[in-house]
């Protein structure tokens, strides 16, 4: 048997890749543009000092700075989608670092530009406010005077600007260890010989249906943490001690109320979602003892939790139909939505398939001027493609009508609404499946244990994710030590609370705190499990047809970031002010697995 070759690039048609040209027609006009704002850099300079002069000189300041940004944004799309295309071209990789540079260069250049405008007087700045100059900026303005309180004098400003490479360093020492210098060693599985385990694949033999494979697996690739456990817990620590030195230096009263500040998210959010997520957790113990009885077993283990409750299943759906699929399963967004979307995805928004040298995953990507390009690796055999395709067409037409509804200033959305039409997407299309394999129950119970799952992963484990970086920041605000054994102790504590008498917690499963790389960008994960809970609203209001719902759903997404993403969330019509999104979202997942029980019960 002929063993499957990826492709050169040049093997995958035209067609079956994204189209760049609405950017630029060609890498030499790439380069006109960069060498033409290599030269208008230096115009930075005729601003400076002058921020205050009145609201003419600030509007033509910050016109100067997005309009030099939003062509920056286009050159840098271009270079890092062609260097994606192919990490071994030399060309686009150099490319994309020159593209890097230049916006590092821009960034250092209007360093200055914050800072002089909260040192205009608070009268003289609400004046300007008023003014017919301003008008378009605002709320731009606004948002940044919010940090007026937390924003200190020019020195110390700079001086804080100068420690901001230095703090990176735990992150660094975290990062080369995580990805270079861990190895794993080799596991094999009976059928391929031996494999050399890595994250890439710890989560595929997490799901391999051999039991005692899983096993090795998941002790193998904790024993490497555990043998550099001391370093991890200090390289943890000192991101959590850089945290506070922040914190304090800008006089916010904790790390946590530092974090949220920027997106004006209030700390109830976060601990409506900590209190009804612990409160509400009777639908994921009933999932873990049916998962535990499903897959035979007389105690579940953290590697029992990801092999599929059923196997075996046949999936093949081209590229071609799996776009046929996600429109069918979009269509309660209508006509409108669905038509660009179909154009999109079949007319060069999509690099589509492997190939060789080319950046591994998926994800949406585009600026102002592009449209919302999408990379794929697509596999018409992996029902994941199908999935991956339909979330990643959330994010493109949330940036797509963002971009059509909103000014260049406002058209960029948050992370903490990041999520939602993706995972809205998501939703709505198990519910599609659900309806179209009604007559194959085994297809059924597959696609309800993976959206399970999805769920689970999502919004009870993140929640714990944040509970624990809650804990742990409070522990140095308290001046406590941060040591291995107060690390590992507190996540031993929540896995214990979050998973009761239903999970066996394995001692080397308290090490996964040490693994998490979302723990060096402080108070992050909280927004998965709030975006899951946002989007299962809001995909529900639409799918039971209430009044409006769908109307309000397509407004939030051309709203970009000209509001604030509470105030934007709300308008589409869930409350995250409220803990009834999030437990709405577990009683969805409680109604999920009451159905995978009924119909595993028929097989």
């Amino acid at each position: 048997m002929t063993a499957r070759r990826i492709p050169d690039r040049s093997a995958i048609p035209p067609n079956h890749q994204w189209d760049l040209t609405p950017l630029f027609a060609d890498d030499t006009e790439w380069q006109t543009l960069f060498d033409q704002l290599t030269s208008e850099l230096p115009g930075y300079a005729r601003y400076q000092g002058h921020l205050g002069d009145s609201a003419e000189a600030l509007a033509a300041a910050v016109t100067f700075d997005l309009d030099l940004s939003r062509r920056i944004e286009r050159l840098y799309t271009y270079a890092h989608l062609k260097n994606d295309e192919d990490k071994s071209n030399q060309a686009h990789m150099a490319m994309y670092q020159r593209a890097v540079s230049l916006y590092s260069r821009a960034s250092e250049l209007s360093s200055f530009m914050r800072p002089e405008i909260m040192a205009i007087p608070a009268e003289t700045i609400q004046t300007y406010l008023t003014s017919e100059a301003l008008a378009d900026y605002r709320f731009y303005l606004e948002k940044i005077l919010r940090h007026r309180p937390h924003t200190l004098d020019g020195p110390m400003e700079e001086m804080l600007a100068m420690s901001r490479e230095m703090a990176q360093t735990a992150s660094q020492v975290f990062g080369q260890l995580d990805n270079v210098d861990l190895s794993f060693g080799t596991i094999s599985d009976g059928i391929s010989g031996e494999t050399e385990l890595s994250h890439g694949n710890f989560t595929t033999f997490l799901q391999h249906p051999d039991r005692e494979v899983r096993r090795k697996a998941f002790f193998q690739y904790y024993t490497a943490y555990e043998n550099h456990q001391n370093t991890i817990a200090a390289a943890l620590a000192g991101t959590v001690k850089a945290d506070l030195f922040y914190t304090r230096s800008r006089k916010h009263a904790t790390c946590r109320e530092a974090a949220l500040f920027g997106d004006d998210i209030p700390l109830a959010v976060y601990d409506n979602l900590l209190e009804t997520v612990k409160t509400h957790q009777d639908p994921l113990f009933t999932y873990l003892d049916f998962r535990r009885g499903a897959l035979g077993l007389d105690e579940l283990h953290f590697y029992d939790t990801y092999v599929p409750i059923v196997r075996d299943i046949a999936f093949d759906m081209p590229y071609e139909e799996a776009v046929a699929t996600c429109l069918e399963a979009l269509a309660p967004l209508g006509s409108d939505y669905t038509d660009v979307l179909r154009k999109g995805l079949t007319g060069g928004w999509v690099d589509r398939y492997e190939n060789r040298g080319k950046r591994s995953g998926a994800y949406s990507s585009g600026c102002y001027d592009s449209p919302p390009y999408i990379l794929l690796n697509y596999e018409r055999a992996n029902i994941n493609s199908l999935y991956t395709l339909t979330h990643e067409a959330g994010h493109s037409m949330h940036s797509y009508l963002s971009c059509r509804h909103q000014s260049y200033v406002y058209h960029g959305y948050t992370i903490f609404v990041a999520e939602v039409a993706s995972t809205f997407n998501e939703t709505l299309l198990s519910a599609h499946l659900l309806k179209r394999y009604q007559d194959d129950p085994r297809m059924q119970a597959y696609i309800l244990n993976r959206e399970i799952d999805n769920i689970r992963g999502t919004l009870f484990r993140q929640t714990m994710f944040a509970e624990f970086e809650l804990r742990i920041h409070a522990l140095a605000e308290a001046q406590e030590p941060l040591t291995l054994d107060a690390l590992t102790g507190i996540y031993h504590e929540l896995l214990t609370a979050h998973f009761g008498d239903h999970l066996v917690i394995d001692d080397a499963l308290k090490l996964e705190c040490l693994r998490i790389p979302h723990f060096y960008s402080a108070f992050y994960v909280y927004k998965y499990a709030t975006g899951i809970s946002a989007a299962i609203a809001l995909a529900n209001r639409v799918m039971r047809g209430e009044d409006r719902a769908c109307d309000d759903y397509l407004r939030f997404l051309t709203l970009g970031g000209s509001q604030f993403p509470l105030d934007e969330l709300l308008a589409a019509g869930v409350d995250m002010r409220s803990p009834a999104p999030v437990a709405q979202a577990i009683a969805h997942f409680g109604r999920l697995v009451d159905e995978l029980k009924a119909v595993f019960s028929t097989l």
